[in-house]
C-alpha cells in the first residue's frame, strides 16, 4: 500500500470508529486494531487521536468541495448554478454530518476545533462562488458592484445556515421546503428592499 492509500484507509477507518463509537471513546489502539495496523505505523502517520480527528474532518471536507467543484463546473446559466451550489452544499454538509452518526455531537459541541481545519476550505469555496458570480456578471446575469464582497457575504451567510439546516429548523415538509428555497432565492437575487411609501 501506497504512503497515501494508507493514511487513507487509517483516516476512514477512525471516521467509522469516531462515527460508530464517538471521538472521546475511541482510542489509538482502537484504530490500529480495526485497521489492521500496529500502532507504530499509526504514529507514523498521526501523533494523537486529536490529529486523526483533523484529518478526519478535513477528508470529509474535501468530499464536499469535490461535490461544489462538480456544480461549479455546469454548463448552466449563473443564476441556476448558484441556486444549484447552495442546495448541494447545504444539503450535503447535512448528509456528511448524519453519516458520521456520532460524530456529529463532536462537530456541534466542538465547533471551534473544526473551524480551525475549515480554513482551507472556505477559502476555496469563495473562490467558487466568485468565479459562478463573475461568470454571471459576464452574462448579463447579475449585477453588482463587487463579487468579492458578495462571494464573502454568501460564503458566511451559509455557515450560518448550516446548524439550522442541520437540524431541520428551517422546516421539513414538502411545503416549508418549497418555500423556503422560494425564500431563499428571492433573497439572494432580489435582496431586502426598501418599500416605497
Amino acid at each position: 500500500m501506497t504512503v497515501s492509500k494508507t493514511r487513507d484507509m487509517l483516516v476512514d477507518v477512525a471516521r467509522q470508529l469516531f462515527a460508530r463509537m464517538g471521538v472521546d471513546n475511541t482510542t489509538m489502539n482502537d484504530i490500529a486494531h480495526a485497521s489492521q495496523k500496529g500502532r507504530r505505523t499509526l504514529y507514523t502517520y498521526f501523533k494523537s487521536k486529536n490529529e486523526i480527528y483533523l484529518a478526519v474532518i478535513e477528508s470529509e471536507l474535501n468530499k464536499l468541495y469535490m461535490m461544489l467543484v462538480d456544480v461549479a463546473g455546469k454548463e448552466l446559466p449563473a443564476d441556476e448554478k448558484l441556486i444549484n451550489f447552495i442546495y448541494t452544499r447545504l444539503d450535503t454538509i447535512k448528509s456528511l454530518v448524519f453519516r458520521n452518526g456520532t460524530l456529529r455531537a463532536t462537530f456541534f459541541r466542538d465547533i471551534w476545533r473544526v473551524e480551525k481545519v475549515r480554513k482551507n476550505f472556505d477559502l476555496r469555496e469563495v473562490d467558487l462562488i466568485k468565479n459562478i458570480l463573475d461568470d454571471g456578471v459576464k452574462e448579463g446575469v447579475f449585477q453588482m458592484p463587487d463579487t468579492d464582497v458578495t462571494a464573502l457575504v454568501l460564503h458566511h451567510s451559509l455557515k450560518g445556515l448550516e446548524v439550522p439546516y442541520i437540524r431541520g429548523v428551517m422546516g421539513d415538509t414538502i411545503q416549508q421546503r418549497i418555500k423556503r428555497r422560494d425564500n431563499v432565492i428571492n433573497l439572494i437575487f432580489n435582496g431586502i428592499k426598501i418599500k416605497n411609501s
